[in-house]
C-alpha cells in the first residue's frame, strides 16, 4: 500500500478499533507500529544506521493521539525526551500534522521553550512547513501537551490527503530542517553518568518518587542489591501494589526504555510448557522464529555496555520449570573467562544460525500473585532468586501531586549493575570476616531448618554473601538490616506445611530473629521494632498465626 493509502485507512478505522480491546492483532496496530514505519524506512533519505521509524497506538490502552515517529540516533531513541520528527493523528482523525516536536515526558518547559525557537529561526516565512502555534490536536491532557511540544509542522486532512510524492517531499524537507538544528546543536541525549552504589539509589529512589509511588531508600536499595547479586529476582505481592511499575521505573531513570529496547514486558501466557514460547523456535520452513526473550538477548550481545531488563509478569501463569528451566540452567553456567563473564550456550548454532549465549547484561524479573490461577514454586527456582515481597500500601502518599520536582533520568553503563563476585573466594578475598560472621548464621539457620529438608546449599549461602558485600561496598544498610533481607527473601519462601516440625522450626526462627519466644497469641500486636531482624520476625509471626488459623502456612500466603 501506499503510504497515502496507509495513513488515510488509519484515519478511517482508528476509532471503530479504538472500542475494542488494544491487541496486537488489530489492523490500526499493524498499521501503526509496521506497516507505516516500514514505509517510511524505504525512503532513501532516511538511512536506517541513523533515523529509527517507530510508531505507537498506547500501551495497554489506545491513546487518543496515535503516532509514528523519525529520530535522529544521535539526537535520541526514545520519544520521551529529545527532539525528533513525528507524525501525530489528531483525536478526531480528521487530520494529520508532520511535525518537527519533543519529548514531553523528560523535557523541562524552559528547554522545549528554547528548542522551539532554535527550530523556528531556520525556517523562512511563507513555506508549507508552519511555525505557529494554531496547530490543533485536541481536547485531552496528552493532546495539550503534544501541541506545546511542536516547534514546526504541516497540516494535513484526511478529505485533502496529498500523494505519495508530495508526503515524501515534505517529510525531506522536514528532515532537511531537523539535520540543520542537529547540526547546529550538541546531542540532545546524555551522557552515561557514573555513580557510586548510594548515588545510584538516591537517583532511582527520587526518579520512583516524582512518579507517584511510594517505596522507601531501603525498598530500592534491595532491588538494586539484589539484582546486582543475581540477574534474577522474583517480585511477589497482592495485585496493584506497583511491582511491575517499580521495575518500569527504575530501568527507566537509568535510560532503560521500551522506546530504545533496553526494556522489555513480557506477558506470561498460561498455556506456556516448553522454552520456545519465550525462547523462540524452528518453522515448518526451517527458519528461526525468536521469541521475546530472544530478541532482547540478541540485542544485549550487540550493546554490551548497556543493561537490558526484562520483566516476566505474572510469571506463574504458567510453571515455571517448564518454559524457563534453559535459561535457570544456563545462569547457573555462569563463569570468568579472560576477565569476563559467561555462560553456556543457550540455544545452539543448528537452531538459530548460531549460538546463543545468556549475556551478563539482561536482568530478569518476574512478578507474581499467588491464587488459584497461578502455580506454586519449587525450590529450584526459589533458590536461584531473591524473592522479594510487596504488599504494603501507602493510598495516602499524594506527594506526587504537589510541587515535588521532576527528576531526569541519567543514562548508565552496564557497570554499575554488573556482578563482581560469582564464587565464594571471589568475596572472602575482599571481605573474610563478613563471609565468616554470614556463614556462622547461616549454619545456626541451617540447624534449624534441616529437619524439613529446608536447610539451603552452598549457591544460596554464596549468593547472600555478594549481595552482603555488596551493601558493604556501597554502605548502604547495617550487617543486620542487610541479612535480614536475605533471609527474608532466601530462605523463608522455601517453608511451607502443615505439621508440628515447621511449628516447630519457625517458633525457633522467630527467636533467633526476635530474641524472644512467641506465647502462642497471635492476634494482638507485634513490636518487633527492637529485634534483631523485624522483618524476618515479623513474616514468621504472620506464617505462625497462618498455622494456628488455618492448619496450614507458607509464605506465600496472606496473614
Amino acid at each position: 500500500m501506499s503510504l497515502h493509502d496507509l495513513f488515510r485507512e488509519v484515519m478511517a478505522i482508528y476509532e471503530q478499533d479504538k472500542q475494542e480491546k488494544l491487541s496486537k492483532e488489530r489492523r490500526t496496530f499493524q498499521l501503526v507500529t509496521r506497516a507505516i514505519p516500514e514505509a517510511l524506512k524505504a525512503l532513501p533519505f532516511l538511512p536506517p544506521d541513523r533515523y529509527m521509524v517507530k510508531g505507537s497506538v498506547g500501551q495497554g490502552n489506545w491513546t487518543d493521539v496515535p503516532w509514528v515517529a523519525v529520530m535522529d540516533q544521535e539526537v535520541t531513541d526514545s520519544t520521551q525526551r529529545g527532539y525528533y520528527i513525528v507524525y501525530l493523528f489528531s483525536e478526531d482523525r480528521r487530520r494529520l500534522y508532520l511535525t518537527l516536536a519533543q519529548g514531553v515526558t523528560e523535557t523541562p518547559k524552559d528547554e522545549m521553550e528554547r528548542v522551539k525557537r532554535g527550530i523556528r529561526q531556520l525556517i523562512p516565512a511563507g513555506e508549507r512547513v508552519r511555525t505557529d502555534d494554531d496547530i490543533r490536536l485536541g481536547e485531552s491532557k496528552r493532546a495539550k501537551d503534544y501541541e506545546r511540544s511542536v516547534a514546526a509542522y504541516i497540516a494535513y486532512s484526511f478529505d485533502d490527503l496529498p500523494s505519495d510524492e508530495q508526503l515524501a517531499r515534505d517529510l525531506e524537507t522536514m528532515i532537511d530542517y531537523y539535520r540543520q538544528y542537529v547540526e547546529r546543536t550538541e546531542p540532545m541525549a546524555p551522557p552515561e553518568q557514573v555513580f557510586s552504589y548510594r548515588e545510584a539509589v538516591e537517583h532511582i529512589h527520587s526518579y520512583i518518587s516524582a512518579k507517584g509511588f511510594y517505596y522507601t531508600k531501603e525498598e530500592v536499595a534491595n532491588l538494586f542489591l539484589s539484582l546486582k547479586t543475581k540477574p534474577f529476582v522474583i517480585l511477589s505481592g497482592i495485585s496493584g501494589t506497583g511491582k511491575t511499575k517499580i521495575v518500569q521505573w527504575l530501568a527507566e531513570s537509568v535510560g532503560a526504555t521500551e522506546d530504545n529496547g533496553c526494556f522489555a514486558l513480557i506477558p506470561v501466557r498460561p498455556d506456556w510448557n516448553d522454552g520456545s514460547d519465550l525462547l523462540g523456535y524452528v518453522d515448518i520452513k526451517g527458519e528461526f522464529k525468536p521469541g521475546p526473550l530472544a530478541n532482547v538477548i540478541i540485542e544485549a550481545e550487540n550493546h554490551p555496555d548497556k543493561p537490558y531488563f526484562v520483566v516476566l509478569d505474572e510469571m506463574n501463569l504458567a510453571r515455571v520449570e517448564h518454559y524457563f528451566s534453559d535459561v535457570l540452567s544456563v545462569m547457573e553456567s555462569r563463569r570468568w573467562e579472560n576477565g569476563r563473564i559467561v555462560s553456556s550456550r543457550l540455544l545452539p548454532r543448528e537452531t538459530v544460525g548460531r549460538d546463543l549465549f545468556l549475556p551478563p547484561n539482561v536482568y530478569i524479573i518476574g512478578t507474581v500473585n499467588m491464587d488459584e490461577t497461578t502455580h506454586p514454586f519449587s525450590k529450584k527456582v526459589l533458590d536461584r532468586a531473591n524473592t522479594i515481597e510487596f504488599n504494603r500500601v501507602r493510598l495516602d502518599h499524594l506527594d506526587f501531586l504537589r510541587d515535588v520536582p521532576t527528576v531526569a533520568p541519567q543514562p548508565v553503563g552496564q557497570e554499575l549493575f554488573a556482578a563482581r563476585y560469582l564464587h565464594l573466594k571471589d568475596v572472602y578475598a575482599d571481605y573474610p570476616k563478613l563471609v565468616e560472621d554470614a556463614t556462622k548464621q547461616l549454619v545456626d539457620i541451617n540447624r534449624i531448618l534441616e529437619p524439613l529438608g529446608a536447610h539451603i546449599g552452598y549457591r544460596v549461602r554464596d549468593e547472600i554473601c555478594f549481595y552482603l558485600a555488596y551493601n558493604e561496598e556501597g554502605k548502604l544498610m547495617e550487617f543486620d538490616k542487610a541479612f535480614d533481607h536475605c533471609l527474608m527473601q532466601k530462605m523463608l519462601p522455601r517453608l511451607s506445611g502443615s505439621d508440628a516440625r515447621l511449628e516447630r522450626a519457625l517458633k525457633q526462627l522467630f527467636v533467633l530473629c526476635a530474641g524472644f519466644e512467641p506465647d502462642g497469641d497471635y492476634s494482638g500486636a507485634l513490636d518487633v521494632s527492637y529485634a534483631r531482624y523485624p522483618k524476618s520476625a515479623e513474616k514468621i509471626w504472620r506464617m505462625l498465626r497462618r498455622l494456628e488459623d488455618d492448619g496450614f502456612t507458607s509464605f506465600w500466603l496472606g496473614a
